[in-house]
């Protein structure tokens, strides 16, 4: 990954606790999911420098249906 803004959106549907790992920067966030209703969240973080590997790791019951989407710009804009 390179340095700069990183954007982590997730959705869930299902009765349980999700959880989502950014590595290297110990980034970690939970989200409650809702059986019959999507639960969404974004978080933004501002990485100082490049990393490489990196890793993110998504955690949930069984139950749970989820969706991941992970974005950065382009260098440059």
């Amino acid at each position: 990954m390179r340095k700069g803004p990183l954007g982590i959106a997730v959705s869930c549907e299902g009765e349980g606790v999700l959880q989502v790992r950014f590595a290297p920067s110990g980034l970690s966030f939970p989200l409650s999911c809702v059986s019959g209703d999507v639960s969404t969240t974004y978080n933004q973080i501002d990485l100082k420098y490049d990393r490489d590997p990196a890793s993110l790791e998504i955690t949930a019951p069984s139950p749970v249906r989820w969706s991941l989407t992970v974005g950065q710009q382009k260098p440059g804009g």
